[in-house]
């Protein structure tokens, strides 16, 4: 008779246009899947260590420089992607330059408190001899989390200069996706 009665009552639910679903008790305990990291969720810098610095005057040949985030808020999130990355030039011809990304694939990775993921920048540096019109001289680096809009901005710390190919398909400076 019970069973009957929940028949009938689940479906005058279901006629008057709403939906019930049964959750099993062991499901509403489960904990939540972390969600992505947001830029308020993170802080971000340049790693500056000595094995982490760009080599920047090796000329010719590429260097790798670090930028990391750490998950400063009090949940677990996920980054998966690439960040966003513009360079912002120290000569007034500079401009600013946005970097194309590498073919490599992402992987999602799952900060806890307190815990921090980089992920690196492919340069080419050049000479300060260099003619003006193809060197970059990077000042700031304009870092927008993967999926968000809203950027960090932070200071280049290294100095030198990069070849200027912001407008090649296949530039010697470019990012790489986050934990790469």
């Amino acid at each position: 008779m019970k069973t009957k009665m929940t028949a009938v009552a689940l479906a005058a639910i279901v006629a008057a246009g709403t939906a019930v679903a049964a959750v099993p008790a062991s499901a509403a305990t489960a904990k939540a899947a972390p969600t992505r990291c947001h830029t308020t969720d993170l802080k971000a810098g340049f790693a500056t260590g000595d094995d982490a610095k760009p080599e920047m005057g090796r000329t010719g040949k590429q260097t790798q420089a670090f930028i990391w985030f750490t998950n400063k808020s009090n949940r677990t999130c996920t980054l998966s992607g690439f960040a966003g990355v513009d360079m912002v030039g120290a000569q007034k011809t500079d401009g600013t330059w946005s970097l194309v990304r590498s073919s490599k694939k992402p992987t999602k990775i799952t900060l806890g408190r307190g815990d921090t993921a980089d992920f690196s920048i492919n340069l080419l540096p050049v000479a300060k001899s260099t003619p003006r019109k193809e060197k970059f001289v990077p000042a700031k680096f304009l870092v927008t989390p993967p999926n968000e809009t809203t950027h960090f901005t932070l200071k280049w710390p290294f100095g030198g200069q990069i070849l200027k190919q912001d407008g090649a398909t296949r530039p010697g400076t470019y990012l790489n996706p986050v934990g790469q």
